[in-house]
């Protein structure tokens, strides 16, 4: 059987962002805009770039001796990396965060003084893209998107570094929060999975979100208790499927659910047999932390991270390294790569 070949630095870079058994529990802290948005609202006024800065200073410190990587964007959160633990890896985000609601397609873009050289310069282990992706969109649309994929994964092949691909699933006829789309959502996000993982884009690690609604879950604690799109049992092999859909590694996104819904969707996750490789957990860990270092300041956030936050990740980690597998795994592991 002829080995899986992957270059020396994606692998150094890839392993630079797991733990010592090569399962990757990364915390995300590159939201910018809707971030800054809500320090404001908690402190009753616009929050400066400097406020943003020092919350994501703050959750970088405290919860980074439990994450294996720091997701960063380099806006504002290139001073917090003098702040992580240390052998805690480092991912940069590449795209503008947001989309031009006035055109169709939400179409991606990419930061302008920012290349995946410059990333690379200051500290980043992997390059991290964002995109919005309809499978079932207007052709013209997602020619445009592949196209925009395998620029990035070629400037990061050139720059023999990691790319993580964060595709998010919508459709412009549908609410995403709403019922309709919650039985939509299995067959988009395993089609992106399934399209991402072709060898054309470059991609190393899809960053995915889980295929179902949890609210809809009929059977979870997370169910909304009144509409139900799948039952316990139909969700976990949805869970599978998509799984199955994917020939790279992936890895789930909490996608802003709070700590014990993300829990249970992960522990749902690892019982179907989902062949995932770790998370990058954001606001499930410290979104509750923003209200409090809006009205109170930093020492009170600080404290509330140190209790509260440390207790969330732990609780998430204990969930992730009962059932995620090495990054290695769909290669069939390591002794089956050949690495150079």
């Amino acid at each position: 059987m002829s080995k899986n070949k992957i270059s020396k630095g994606k692998f150094n870079g890839i392993n630079a962002c797991a733990n010592d058994k090569g399962v990757i529990n990364a915390a995300a802290m590159d939201q910018r805009g809707s971030l800054k948005k809500s320090i404001g609202k908690a402190m009753g006024h616009d929050a400066t770039d400097d406020d943003l800065t020092n919350f994501k200073i703050c959750v970088t410190e405290v919860l980074t001796p439990y994450a294996s990587a720091i997701l960063m964007d380099p806006e504002y959160g290139l001073p917090t990396l003098a702040h992580r633990a240390p052998g805690t890896g480092v991912l940069l985000a590449y795209e503008k965060t947001g989309y031009d609601a006035a055109t169709k397609g939400r179409l991606p873009d990419l930061l302008d003084e920012w290349s995946v050289r410059r990333l690379v310069e200051a500290g980043a282990n992997a390059i991290k893209i964002l995109l919005y992706y309809n499978a079932f969109d207007d052709k013209k649309i997602n020619v445009r998107k592949h196209a925009f994929i395998e620029r990035i994964g070629a400037e990061c092949k050139a720059l023999d570094v990691p790319f993580f691909l964060e595709p998010l699933a919508y459709d412009d006829n549908f609410d995403e929060k709403g019922l309709e789309f919650a039985k939509l959502k299995p067959k988009y996000v395993a089609a992106y999975m399934t399209e991402f993982s072709k060898d054309r884009y470059g991609v190393d690690i899809l960053k995915v979100e889980v295929p179902v609604n949890m609210k809809y879950v009929s059977g979870t604690k997370a169910y909304n208790g009144s509409e139900a799109a799948y039952t316990k049992e139909e969700a976990m092999k949805l869970f599978k499927d998509a799984s199955d859909s994917a020939t790279k590694p992936f890895i789930y996104l909490s996608a802003g659910v709070s700590d014990d819904v993300f829990r249970e969707t992960i522990e749902l996750a690892g019982q179907s047999g989902s062949n995932f490789s770790g998370v990058l957990c954001g606001r499930a860990t410290w979104q509750d932390g923003v209200a409090i270092f809006g009205s109170q300041g930093k020492d009170a956030l600080i404290a509330w991270l140190k209790g509260r936050g440390v207790e969330n990740i732990k609780a998430l980690n204990e969930v992730v390294f009962k059932y995620a597998k090495p990054w290695t795994t769909i290669y069939s592991g390591k002794e089956n790569m050949e690495i150079g």
